[in-house]
């Protein structure tokens, strides 16, 4: 006998928050209890279910009956109905139609684009500020129908949908907030600036893992696309290869955050180099990457962009360099300082009335050093001592007594002087 290929959301709700599944406690009794009641009467019991439902991966194709959802859900704020298999979006507004105080709706992973969504059906939606549809290759028509319907909503997530191209709505969405796009296929900025036309109050607009190419835009006209954007993220927007498309960020009147990782543009430059470069053409910018700018961060990143850019051909050096010479003036280069310990020195080695210049590696042992003076002073290693004289050192020459010490040990520099007696029997 064939299985059904679905169940209804009340279905699911009543198997997955039955006593035995869900022990949830809120004042009295347990779980969801359904009172016997005559075909068709609707639940007057609330239930106790809590205000988030998530309800994923359970097979969900429709409602279920209307009057026991009312009854269940009067409360529930969150609804997670994502990878289920609604198709038909009647079935979603019969769901939503009877949440009343319904705030978040996650459908994402659901075969919704084989439907058509109808303004009244739309309608149903109409209390929700936070509408997930990821990966339910929502068509534009359907987003503008949302659009219209939903005069609340403040953040929309639209990833994974295959777009590549963007179609504006005819009328605009005053209070959307946070749109999140990722991992389309946006290349060319003429689409961005149509999300700027739809949304003039967003202050979040994530774009990761787009193609987008160079933003091509005039400061003025970017200034009026996205008046209001305070956050933007472009990680890995593969297209982006030159600076001059980093400077337009500085045209978002209200921009203060930039998510800016594994763009082409900044692959040949070190994590420190990215960093800093980026904070001097930004300086608007309060946190960059998820990290906070602090004050003495900036003033380090732009020292480092002027010293950095300052011996470019004049054509090649930008113009933020100017900038920032005006407010720091001209920077002396950095002194190269090589903190490498030395790998040798030249020293003088004095025995009997003999001096002899010698260059001696550093990384030897005394004992080694015995076997290399061996033929310049005739002594054998046994029958000879070493002393060290550092020639600012104060006190005289160091016994070197220690066979398996390293010379590097002892300071020893250029100009310094080695002493060879024989040992006395």
């Amino acid at each position: 006998m064939d299985q059904p290929s679905g169940r209804s959301f009340m279905q699911v709700l009543c198997e997955k928050y039955s006593p035995e599944n869900f022990p949830y406690r809120r004042g009295p009794g347990m779980g969801v209890h359904v009172p016997a009641t005559p075909q068709g009467s609707p639940m007057k019991d609330r239930l106790n279910l809590p205000s988030v439902l998530v309800l994923n991966s359970c097979g969900i194709t429709c409602a279920g009956d209307e009057n026991e959802i009312a009854a269940f859900c009067a409360h529930v704020s969150e609804l997670d109905l994502s990878d289920n298999k609604l198709e038909d979006w009647h079935e979603v507004s019969k769901i939503v139609s009877n949440v009343p105080h319904l705030e978040f709706l996650n459908l994402s992973s659901n075969p919704l684009s084989l439907s058509v969504l109808e303004r009244r059906c739309a309608g149903s939606f109409a209390g929700v500020r936070k509408l997930v549809l990821n990966n339910s290759k929502a068509s534009w028509e359907t987003v503008h129908t949302i659009l219209q319907e939903l005069p609340d909503l403040e953040e929309l997530f639209l990833c994974l949908n295959d777009y590549e191209t963007v179609s504006c709505s005819p009328v605009c969405c005053q209070s959307l907030k946070l749109l999140h796009i990722t991992d389309n296929n946006l290349q060319d900025w003429t689409e961005i600036r149509k999300l700027g036309i739809m949304f003039p109050s967003l202050d979040t607009l994530i774009l990761a893992n787009n193609n987008l190419t160079t933003i091509g835009e005039s400061e003025d006209s970017l200034a009026r696309l996205f008046p209001n954007l305070r956050s933007i993220n472009l990680h890995k927007s593969a297209g982006l290869h030159c600076w001059e498309d980093i400077d337009k960020l500085n045209s978002f009147p209200k921009l203060e955050e930039v998510k800016l990782l594994g763009i082409p543009l900044l692959q040949s430059y070190t994590t420190e180099e990215r960093r800093k470069l980026l904070i001097a053409r930004l300086p608007s910018i309060i946190k960059l990457n998820g990290s906070i700018v602090a004050d003495g961060e900036r003033e380090d990143s732009e020292r480092f962009f002027i010293r950095y850019y300052m011996e470019f051909p004049e054509e090649e050096v930008p113009f933020r360099y100017h900038e920032l010479v005006t407010k720091y003036g001209k920077l002396e280069p950095l002194a190269v300082v090589d903190l490498r310990p030395q790998s040798s020195a030249k020293v003088e080695v004095h025995f009997q009335d003999k001096v002899e210049e010698m260059s001696i590696r550093l990384d030897q042992t005394v004992a080694e050093l015995k076997k290399h003076l061996k033929t310049v002073v005739q002594l054998s290693t046994s029958n000879m001592l070493l002393f060290y004289l550092d020639q600012e050192a104060p006190f005289g020459p160091e016994e070197m007594k220690y066979s398996s010490r390293a010379l590097h040990s002892y300071g020893i520099r250029d100009g310094d002087k080695i002493y060879v007696e024989p040992r006395m029997k």
